[in-house]
Formats: C-alpha cells, structure tokens, sequence
C-alpha cells in the first residue's frame, strides 16, 4: 500500500490546527542527522531561573499513548474491532496497531471504511519510510554484525516481529477488511510491520505520566550526550520541551535530549540506528547457555524464566566488571546443595521448585549471589563463575576478530551502517580486551583464595578447553 506524503514543510500549519506550540525554535533538516530542531534566537537557561525556558509544547489528546490508543478504540468502531482480534496484549503492540491504521487511512489507495482520520494520520506521512536501526538492514548489511553482541539480538527480533505479523493475520482472518489487504491483496506486509516496530522503537520515550509514548514534534529532536534541553509533562498533561538550565544556544543550533546515557553502544544502534561516539557508557552483553554436561540445565532455565544474559561494563576508571545472575546457577549442581522438585498443590497442579539448601528460592527477592554468599565454599562458587565469565568473554573475542575476516567491502553498503557496525566492533573487541585483561588477574593465583584451594596449576589447561568440561571440574572445587 502506499505511502502518504506530508511534507515537513506544512508542518507549521498542521501545528497550528492541533494546538503544537514551537517557542523561538523550528524544524530544519541537519546535514547527516535528519529532520532537528534548531534555535531561531539566541536561548539561554540560566542556573537561578525559576523556570526553564518552554520550547516546545504539545497537547494531551494528540501524545500517542496506551490511554490515547483506548480513547481511539471508543471513538472508532472498526478500529475497536481490530484492537479486540489481536487482544490489547502490551502498549507497544496496541501503538502499533494504531499507527498500523493511521498508515491505512494516510494512503493514496484507501477508499474508506475505517472511520476518520486524526490528527496522527497526517503526521504519520512525515515519518520516514526508512529508518537505520538494524532490524531494516539487509543480509548483506547485517553481515557486518555477525559475532557482535548485536548478531543474536536482532535475529531474534526478527524472529519475533515475524511471529507477530504472522499471528496478526490470523486474528484478523475474520474482519474482511484487514484479511484483505493483509492476505488477499498484500497490500501490508511484513516489511511494513518491520517499519513500524522501527519508527515505535526510535521515536518512543517515556512521559512521567502517560508513560511509553510517541509525542508528535517531540519526536523530530536528536540526540546527544550533551543535552541541551529536556522533556516533562506539566500539569495539564501536556508534553513540554524545556532548555536545560545553565545551557545557551546561538541562534541556528541544534537543540538536543539526551535518548538515554547509560545505554550501551549496542542498544543505541540496535534502537536508534547510530553509536554517541561522546558516550563514556562501555558495556556489552551476551547471551547465556547452560554448560553443555549439565544434568540441571533444563530445570535452571525453566525457574530462571527469563532468557540468561551476562552484562560486562567498564566503568570510567577502566575497572571492568561483569554482572549475571545465572553464571551462579551454571556453576552449582546437587552436591552444593541445589535441588529441584516436581511440587504438587492442593488444586492438583505441578509445578516445579528450585531448591538451595533446602530453602525454597523459586521466587527469590534477592539476586541468587546474595542467597549463596553466607555458605562456607562461597569463595570456591565465586572462582567458578568467573572461570565461566573469563571464558565466555575469551570465546566472544576469538568469535568477534574472526569475523571480521569476510567479503563484504565497504562499497557493498551503505556507508553510516559500514561506519556503525564498524564501531561497535572497535569498541566491543576493546571492551573485552581489557575486560579478559582484569578477569585473569582476578583468577591467577593469590593467597586468599586459589593458593589456599590449591588448584590454581588446573585454571590455565581448562580455559583451553571447551565448556564440555567445565561442569566436571566445577564438581571436583568442592572440598578443598
């Protein structure tokens, strides 16, 4: 179906006509950052002000929440249809569905039925019909992720997203409108369900009050570590663009949020199709598997409930340090005191428990290293999972270099995701370099803890093999 087209040049109008209020800035295409909002004045906040200077301002009724989106369903009869099919199953996905429909009602090609438009439905044809995140790459693009932490990521996104659009053409089977153009016509296809999970997770923030939303105008500012303003809801629930005190603009800049300061190279990427290269945020995080020979490994994932990840982050001092609550419950096994027990309630259903100790932690309210830190062989559980963590980090830097070794020349792409995937693996390979660097230095021999075990002389020969062993060696640290 295609695409209506609204052009940034009649945006001051369509403001005007929804009550979206641009104080002494305006909306101006920035050379290799898209569509900005640039001072029209010289702006200052200084740092006694009262009161922020106001740059922007945006209605209640027209930020794009779940609240709007349930307003909508009211108002609209076929778009209530369509929200009960699918089954009102998270904010994003009732967003997507609204914005799904505001892309019906915006096209050249509609011919009527679903209701009226809103303001959304022309807004929707500014939005960009390609958006840089990975998930709208092609294979040879990503290609160039390939052994980075990103490469697992947005293949299972993919994945799901595909899920997605496959369940909602299921559900909708029975509305003859959406079957039409989603399985007769194909007039909407996964490519565009693609998009719109791209423009829902680039343009998203979250609103004190209305929580994850998309807030026309709001959505045009860029990004960087150095703000320059910031957003808020004021009292009458309207979304407000304030500049930041202390800060100035010249006339003709860049007004700029901050998207999120503690994220990691791989996420601004993976969301927002670009890497702060002024971030001083280091970290990365990989995906965790069961050792190999593990009898528990199925009923430790089943408890853990969540997919297992380990998180390394350098912090500003180049301290690394590695955060993964389930490398503790890798590196356990029954002779430690974990359990696992098929329960059976008094309703007659089953379930299964996980126990340390003999205590019931199936449902624990402190992370798994604090409930095993008071046992005598703490010291040993610990030298296990950094033994793990060492090696994994180890495998995810041979994998990273290796991968670099491919065919794909730098003409093949298109050159800001040549020059994005490209940081993150200089970045990635530096973080896990220094990071292996301090997790060997944490696990060579010293007198507190591998010189009293005595078994620092068989560390070295099992970090040369593979995991197939760990498990084995884990069960002989048990009673030194």
């Amino acid at each position: 179906m295609r695409r209506g087209h609204f052009s940034p040049d009649d945006l001051p109008a369509w403001s005007v006509l929804n009550d979206v209020a641009f104080v002494n800035v305006k909306v101006a295409d920035i050379k290799g950052r898209g569509y900005g909002l640039v001072a029209e004045r010289d702006l200052v906040a200084k740092d006694d002000d009262t009161e922020s200077p106001t740059l922007l301002t945006i209605p209640k009724d027209i930020i794009l929440s779940v609240k709007h989106v349930e307003q909508y369903a009211k108002e609209n009869k076929s778009f209530r249809q369509l929200l009960d099919a699918v089954g009102h199953q998270s904010t994003r996905g009732s967003i997507l569905l609204f914005l799904l429909t505001q892309q019906v009602l915006a096209s050249p090609d509609y011919e009527g039925g679903l209701g009226p438009s809103t303001p959304w439905t022309q807004y929707f044809s500014i939005l960009p019909t390609q958006v840089p995140i990975p998930t709208m790459w092609t294979e040879l693009e990503l290609s160039r992720l390939k052994n980075t932490s990103l490469e697992s990521a947005v293949s299972a996104k993919l994945t799901v997203l595909t899920r997605e659009f496959d369940d909602l053409r299921a559900s909708l089977s029975e509305l003859a409108y959406w079957n039409d153009l989603l399985t007769i016509d194909e007039a909407i296809t996964i490519r565009d369900w693609i998009l719109l999970d791209a423009l829902f997770r680039s343009r998203s923030l979250e609103l004190p009050k209305s929580g994850e939303s998309m807030v026309p105008g709001l959505d045009l500012v860029n990004h960087s570590s150095k703000a320059t303003a910031y957003y808020d809801e004021n009292d009458k629930g309207k979304a407000v663009l304030h500049l930041r005190e202390g800060c100035s603009v010249a006339r003709g800049d860049e007004i700029t949020i901050d998207y999120g300061r503690d994220k990691s190279p791989a996420e601004m990427l993976f969301s927002y199709g670009f890497i702060d290269i002024d971030s001083t945020t280091r970290s990365l995080t990989l995906p965790l598997e069961p050792l190999d020979d593990d009898p528990l490994a199925k009923p430790k994932l089943a408890v853990f409930g969540k997919p297992p990840k380990l998180q390394i982050t350098e912090g500003e001092s180049g301290v690394a340090r590695w955060n993964g609550d389930f490398v503790y419950l890798m590196c356990l096994n029954e002779e430690d005191g974990l359990d696992f027990k098929v329960v059976q309630e008094t309703n007659g259903s089953n379930h299964l428990k996980m126990f340390w100790q003999d205590s019931d932690i199936t449902n624990p309210s402190d992370t798994f290293k604090s409930i095993i830190q008071g046992h005598e062989l703490y010291p040993i559980f610990e030298l296990r999972a950094l033994t793990v963590v060492l090696i994994i980090t180890s495998h995810q830097l041979e994998e990273l270099v290796a991968g670099q070794e491919n065919n794909v020349t730098p003409g093949s792409v298109r050159p800001e995701i040549w020059q994005a995937a490209t940081q993150l693996r200089l970045i990635e390979t530096s973080i896990l370099e220094r990071s292996i660097k301090a997790f060997e230095d944490q696990v060579s021999p010293n007198p507190g803890v591998l010189g009293v075990l005595g078994i620092h002389n068989t560390i070295n020969p099992v970090l040369q093999q593979s995991t197939i062993t760990l498990y084995e060696f884990f069960s002989s640290m048990e009673c030194y």
